[in-house]
């Protein structure tokens, strides 16, 4: 079950050569793909799956568009 992957700004070095076809297992959350990826969970602010924004606990389905990004400061 592949989904399409991004991660942006300062996490956009931990995204995999495969993120346009990430494959994950059948119940897995965003927070197992944080994992699986080695993001730490206090650089994860925002995630959107489909377009909504979601907690760590929604899981994924095959075909998905999952973005995840950084805290971002600015001035």
């Amino acid at each position: 079950m592949p989904i399409d992957l991004r991660c942006f700004a300062t996490l956009a070095p931990l995204m995999p050569a495969n993120a346009g076809a990430f494959p994950i297992a059948p119940g897995e959350t965003v927070l197992d793909l944080t994992k699986r990826l080695g993001i730490p969970l206090e650089e994860v602010k925002l995630v959107f799956v489909n377009g909504a924004a979601v907690s760590l606990d929604a899981a994924l389905t095959d075909g998905d568009r999952v973005g995840i990004f950084p805290p971002v400061g600015g001035g």
